[in-house]
């Protein structure tokens, strides 16, 4: 009896721990259309992510600040998260708008419609990493263009 119970309780951790660490936590990124139905059932703050393909602090914060346990969680349980490369060509769809990247073959880096919108300063070209945080009405509460570390990260959610 006690061999078959050892066996049992062997044959379960090795078989049961691994799918427990398999599911660790992960930010839950929304389309902007995915964004604009979820707003419509339940309001609540947005993390835009504004990145790109090339741009290393951007691979950088996905790796570190995005994957933090703290950060992961105050994400999923507060916000509604948005990833987006500021250069994508998609057409996309949002409060009744239509968004577009105007600068394909015209620019070297062609920027979205959106991340102008939403993450331009005046004066100052654009850049990634930008992230945006908006309140429960979609109004800017703040923005940053830098790496934030995890702990940097979790200090700008409000």
């Amino acid at each position: 009896m006690f061999r078959i119970t050892f066996y049992l309780s062997i044959c379960l951790t090795f078989m049961v721990a691994p799918c427990l660490f398999a599911q660790k936590q992960e930010v839950e990124w929304l389309s902007f259309e995915q964004l604009e139905d979820s707003l419509l059932i339940k309001p609540k703050k947005v993390l835009l992510f504004f990145n790109a393909d090339w741009c290393a602090y951007c691979k950088k914060m996905e790796m570190a600040a995005f994957k933090d346990s703290k950060v992961v969680s105050k994400l999923r349980s507060n916000y509604y998260a948005v990833k987006m490369d500021a250069e994508a060509t998609d057409t996309i769809y949002f409060g009744g708008q239509r968004y577009i990247n105007s600068e394909v073959g015209k620019k070297r880096n062609p920027i979205h419609q959106i991340p102008k919108l939403l993450a331009s300063r005046e004066g100052i070209p654009f850049s990634v990493p930008a992230i945006v945080i908006l309140d429960t009405e979609f109004k800017v509460i703040s923005r940053y263009f830098e790496y934030l570390s995890p702990k940097g990260m979790y200090s700008v959610l409000p």
